[in-house]
């Protein structure tokens, strides 16, 4: 359709106010070509219109397919979309940066956020379609507006399904199965996008139906299948700077709810300080998530992250050490599939804290198994192996 007639019928509908019903839309395009229009030109502008107005337009399409994870827009309205084989171009394309920016100010007002030029960044979350949103505005996004939107759907795998996906095999779902019985406090790590959340998730839903779970989230990702969850979700302040909710007070916040598990959707910050002092002091089972590029990296990753909290590097590692028992890695192979990479066991090394490998996806066990087996003989757990 021709993008200035959309354009004239767009500000015509603006000035009308009111909702864009198909009659007003029918009406400003035959105002606007003089009424000389057919009917296929009007099909056409509804469909414009109904994508300037309703849902994630152009991308909706993308984002209702079961198999997309992420939807990216960049600089000059191109379209990528992983469908879990990595990032490929979509046949989609916005048409300019106007209509880019519109769209990201559209879903930023959805998700309650504010998005123009005094505030060009936003991170928030869609509801109602549980789609994560992420937008920059132009000029802060050099090349033009990007928005990225992460598709959350409910969780689907339990891990016999992720086992029959190839995500673990029969020895590392026993062991797993292992360690949520011994109610061992454990860390998911690895890269965006592996299947941190998606195995945290699994091994929820596999806890206890009699025990209660406290989620606590700076976004509503983890969506586990069991009868006794309560979710925080941490919030930002306004625009005035008021009103915000920081993870770190949840977390203090959750120690009084009665957990059973206490679970960190994702240590981002200074609340690591709060989760591993919650998992010193009595409350076994919990969990979290951290980005991380391999298991034997999680300990820098956590100096770094506690920093910001005032603890000290030998104190993280010494409350390290004392919380967690299990950390395990995922990763993302070349071809796109998701698979737990490394069970690994936080040992003391020299007065510092190193995780060894207890068992890898392509050696089997290994050298922290020794380790691992006597915490759960110490739960009075049968050894997995």
């Amino acid at each position: 359709m021709d993008p200035l007639l959309v354009e004239r019928v767009r500000t015509r509908l603006a000035a009308a106010g009111g909702q864009p019903t198909s009659t007003a839309v029918a009406a400003a395009v035959r105002a606007e070509t003089g009424g000389v229009v057919t009917d296929l030109d009007v099909l056409a502008a509804l469909r414009v219109v109904r994508q300037e107005f309703v849902g994630a337009g152009p991308l909706d399409e993308l984002l209702r397919d079961p198999r997309t994870t992420d939807v990216l827009v960049g600089g000059g309205g191109m379209v990528w979309v992983d469908r879990g084989a990595g990032l490929e171009r979509a046949a989609v394309r916005i048409p300019d940066e106007a209509g880019v920016r519109r769209l990201a100010q559209r879903l930023a007002l959805a998700a309650g956020r504010r998005l123009d030029d005094a505030s060009p960044c936003v991170d928030g979350w869609l509801t109602d379609s549980g789609v994560r949103l992420h937008a920059v505005l132009a000029p802060v996004a050099a090349d033009g507006t990007c928005l990225s939107l992460r598709v959350l759907r409910p969780a689907a795998h339990d891990l016999g399904s992720l086992r029959a996906g190839g995500a673990l095999d029969a020895t590392a779902e026993a062991l797993l199965r292992s360690v949520l019985a011994a109610r061992l406090a454990l860390l998911i790590s690895g890269g965006t996008g592996t299947g941190k959340t998606t195995l945290l998730n699994a091994l929820l839903g596999e806890v206890e139906p009699r025990e209660r779970i406290i989620l606590v989230e700076d976004s509503e990702e983890l969506r586990p299948r069991h009868p006794h969850v309560v979710r925080l979700v941490a919030r930002a302040a306004n625009v005035e700077g008021a009103g915000g909710v920081p993870l770190r007070d949840l977390v203090r916040h959750a120690l009084r709810m009665r957990p059973d598990r206490l679970v960190v959707g994702e240590v981002r910050g200074a609340e690591v300080c709060d989760l591993l002092s919650a998992l010193n002091t009595g409350h076994e089972g919990g969990a979290g998530t951290v980005h991380a590029n391999s298991a034997r990296e999680v300990p820098a990753r956590l100096e770094a992250l506690a920093a910001t909290g005032g603890l000290s590097r030998s104190a993280l590692h010494s409350h390290f050490a004392a919380a967690v028992q299990v950390v395990l890695h995922m990763r993302r192979l070349r071809g796109g599939a998701r698979v737990l990479d490394v069970v690994g066991v936080p040992v003391r090394a020299d007065g510092m804290v190193e995780v060894r490998p207890a068992w890898t996806r392509t050696g089997g066990w290994a050298e922290g198994r020794t380790a691992l087996g006597a915490v759960l003989a110490e739960r009075e757990v049968p050894l997995p192996w």
